[in-house]
């Protein structure tokens, strides 16, 4: 299966028929990379996470992001976001409406919804996405959001049996029947899968369900919960998310044609072009913001419900200083200033940036004492990107500061010169 269904692109490295090296088209592939960084960076766009409701009718045992008692967003709310943001920010802005579950919110919120944003925010440049179980998901909400064209992410966690045990009985059901409307609509889904402290036992299981069915896969590690009285139950260990990062480049690299781990190439991404490309990896403070169902600013949509994260309210049209000033937005800054303490000399830093904040606080019950826990497998899997690169194209690993030694790359691994060309070629 060819990612995105498009028309074969020509490779990049090919047998060396005219003399040239793979280290030479190795470095002109880099070099395209870098200059694609560049452009970017020219841009400053920003994120805005809508969470029309905490409320879900799912049961998922891991959840941290759902209250039943939540109410729903109204129309009022959504103008409001529309005023504060046309003197906000005049830069490209992408929203996601997340949640809870925000098709709870109903079709003829996202008709009017939409609207107002595309017309109240003209003429920059808007992009929308959606995240949901599908379970809600109707021919007329379908409809509405094929009007916009808007990228749908779901979630499964692996096989119905082992999806379920985790999600609810049903969930995988309801999930697909879901899935099929929205694809009967030309609508694009992709799945996210959570790995648990359980399931990472059928990782296995877990990649050829995705393989076997022609889906995208992007994984998550379950997360400890600020709202849980059992915070660390379902939590993913570092160490072995590390181990599952490392196993799924090796699947990846092996099945590369028949299907596309996102994470491995966000991660490879970072590795190549020095920038981090996934919220988890860059700083995320002063381009990402989350909007409660009253209007309350947070600074992600994980901090969503919880008081003390509050940074403002969309009906007093906060400035960035405004937001960068509150209570909130001072902790922020200070794991910044953390992550520039102690991950000082770490060759990652650039790209990495210390990790997820939420990440941080959750295992403390929202006391900063270090950087994201994960740390451990961000560096696992950074080390074995750069230095399997290193070793297979200039015969050497690289020199220079690192934050724990790099473990080499075992004999026999796939290589991953064909993962950038991938990449560069997307």
């Amino acid at each position: 299966m060819r990612n995105g269904g498009g028309p074969e692109s020509p490779p990049l490295f090919r047998p060396n028929s005219r003399g040239i090296s793979e280290k030479t088209r190795s470095r002109k592939t880099i070099s395209t990379l870098k200059n694609t960084k560049k452009s970017v960076a020219q841009k400053r766009p920003f994120h805005v996470m809508i969470i029309p409701t905490l409320g879900c009718p799912s049961s998922c045992s891991y959840c941290w992001s759902s209250d039943e008692r939540s109410p729903i967003m109204t129309i009022d709310t959504v103008k409001e976001i529309v005023e504060w943001l046309k003197d906000f920010r005049d830069d490209p802005v992408t929203f996601t409406f997340h949640g809870g579950e925000p098709l709870l919110a109903g079709a003829d919120f996202y008709r009017e919804a939409l609207a107002s944003i595309t017309q109240g925010l003209r003429p920059r440049k808007i992009a929308f996405a959606l995240q949901t179980n599908l379970w809600k998901m109707t021919p007329e909400l379908a409809s509405v959001l094929a009007e916009y064209q808007i990228p749908i992410g779901s979630s499964l966690d692996g096989p119905r049996d082992l999806n379920d045990l985790q999600r609810s009985k049903g969930y995988f059901d309801k999930t697909m029947a879901g899935y099929a409307v929205a694809k009967a609509h030309g609508l694009s889904v992709q799945f996210i899968c959570t790995f648990t402290s359980r399931s990472i036992d059928f990782k296995e299981d877990i990649f050829n369900f995705f393989l076997e069915n022609g889906l995208t896969l992007k994984l998550h590690p379950a997360l400890p919960s600020l709202k849980s009285d059992d915070p660390n139950k379902w939590a993913l260990d570092p160490e072995k998310y590390g181990e599952l990062l490392v196993y799924l480049l090796d699947k990846y690299l092996e099945n590369m044609d028949e299907i596309e781990v996102r994470n491995i190439n966000d991660l490879a991404r970072c590795v190549f072009t020095g920038r981090g490309t996934v919220c988890t990896y860059v700083d995320c403070m002063e381009d990402t913001f989350a909007v409660g169902p009253d209007g309350s600013i947070y600074p992600c949509y994980r901090f969503v419900g919880m008081p003390e994260w509050v940074m403002g309210h969309v009906r007093d049209r906060p400035t960035q200083a405004d937001l960068a000033g509150s209570d909130a937005g001072r902790r922020m800054q200070d794991f910044k200033e953390r992550v520039d303490k102690e991950c000082k000399g770490c060759r990652h830093l650039r790209y990495c940036r210390g990790g997820c904040p939420y990440n941080a606080i959750a295992p403390s019950g929202g006391e900063l004492l270090g950087v994201d826990p994960h740390c451990v497998a961000y560096k696992r899997i950074f080390d074995e990107i750069a230095d399997r690169f290193n070793k297979e194209i200039f015969g050497s690993f690289p020199m220079g500061p690192t934050c724990l030694p790099a473990e080499p790359p075992r004999e026999g691994k796939p290589g991953i010169t064909a993962l950038i060309q991938k990449i560069v070629s997307s």
